[in-house]
């Protein structure tokens, strides 16, 4: 477990405030090192005080973060770190808490425990470590790895069907949902600031390398030569266009979203598709169901969506709906003592 000290409020916190006094022990070019970086930064440019932020992690490489991290913190078990946060949340809701885990972590042993997170809608701020792969136990097969994967416990090639993270969020009724890259720290920085923002869960999917058990594993849609055409921002309020000229897009057709090239025939349209075809995306949108169909498009084949997916206003977050009741409850009730509480109701002597 990581404390800290309450800072000078006077003093403008830089990104290196954040950083805590422990040396970082991940493997050398590991995508984490680019996360830490970019939510030390995304803090100290949102100004938040060291000792308002508690950090709480699960088990793999992507756990390691809290010890990294110069605020409150706690390293937990395999897979129960949404259940300690939301524990911390509810018991100090004005804490910003952060919750750090991995692909494996959280959609394998944690997978109960994340889907309720979110249903519940607790105020939360998840990331999420998507290396496809399980770094820290060396080399096996994840939830996320992709079908056919060759790994140390799967010769032979995986057979599973792979979660696609996003779609599982979403269909936990969540109200916020986003992904960035590793490697694209601005765009990442926003993403965190905007969850930051965010009344509830606050899920981000970050897709990050591990250059010793899955190296390269996004090269086919993050490289520099060829991300334009491989990547589509999302943004609030912007059509989904993308490619170099921005002369691609995705309409909504037959209930699916598709890739176009503006200027080029479409069969489901009947004619060539123009501007005022691309969909403009609304973020704020209460029905799930564009939102989903991004989560669907194929990657290698069609854009890969970055960006915020979902940000709606939806009910109350869970720890502010408990302290409300709380609240109510004790305005009707006068405190009591233990013994009072004991020796009300139905009791009897033996």
């Amino acid at each position: 477990m990581t404390t800290t000290t309450k800072p000078d409020p006077e003093q403008k916190l830089k990104a290196k405030d954040y950083a805590s006094d422990q040396e970082v022990k991940w493997c050398p070019g590991c995508g984490d090192y680019g996360i830490l970086k970019s939510v030390q930064k995304a803090f100290a440019d949102m100004g938040i005080p060291k000792h308002e932020v508690a950090v709480i992690s699960g088990i793999g490489c992507s756990s390691r973060f809290p010890y990294y991290m110069d605020t409150y913190g706690f390293h937990s078990i395999h897979g129960r770190a949404p259940a300690v946060a939301s524990g911390v949340k509810l018991a100090n809701p004005k804490l910003s808490v952060w919750v750090a885990t991995g692909d494996g972590d959280a959609l394998s042993i944690g997978g109960n425990h994340f889907i309720h997170m979110i249903r519940r809608n607790v105020g939360l701020k998840v990331l999420l470590f998507n290396n496809r792969i399980y770094g820290l136990t060396k080399g096996q097969y994840s939830p996320t790895s992709e079908q056919g994967k060759v790994t140390r416990s799967t010769p032979d090639g995986s057979v599973d069907t792979p979660f696609k993270p996003l779609a599982l969020a979403l269909g936990s009724q969540a109200t916020f949902v986003a992904r960035g890259f590793d490697i694209m720290s601005p765009h990442l920085q926003t993403i965190i600031r905007e969850a930051q923002a965010h009344e509830g869960t606050a899920f981000i999917e970050v897709y990050q390398n591990c250059n010793i058990f899955n190296d390269h594993a996004y090269d086919s849609i993050v490289e520099k030569k060829i991300r334009d055409d491989m990547l589509v921002h999302v943004e609030h309020g912007k059509p989904l266009l993308y490619g170099k000229d921005l002369d691609k897009g995705l309409i909504w057709t037959c209930n699916t979203l598709t890739a176009v090239k503006i200027g080029d025939f479409d069969e489901d349209l009947g004619r060539e598709v123009t501007l005022e075809d691309i969909v403009v995306w609304d973020a704020k949108d209460p029905n799930p169901t564009l939102a989903f169909g991004l989560t669907q498009l194929r990657e290698g084949i069609d854009p890969t969506p970055i960006g915020v997916l979902r940000a709606i206003e939806g009910p109350k977050s869970y720890d502010t709906m408990v302290h409300e009741q709380l609240a109510q409850v004790q305005a009707k009730k006068p405190a009591r003592s233990i013994e009072e509480l004991l020796h009300s109701g139905k009791t009897w002597q033996v």
